[in-house]
């Protein structure tokens, strides 16, 4: 299993109050979301989105 920096992919500091982090996943996840967002990738960037969130915003 390959490491995953979820900090990285929300684009935020490990120090990153759960409020940032929550700022950080709606702005990305509507950038990506599949339906808005034309890019080829997207789908696959709003997944490692979601899994970055549920892991770092407990």
């Amino acid at each position: 299993m390959e490491y995953r920096d979820y900090y990285e992919i929300l684009g935020v500091d490990r120090d990153a109050t759960q409020d940032a982090i929550k700022q950080a996943y709606r702005r990305l996840a509507r950038k990506y979301h599949p339906d808005v967002s034309k890019e080829t990738e997207a789908e696959k960037k709003f997944k490692d989105l979601g899994e970055a969130y549920e892991v770092l915003k407990d």
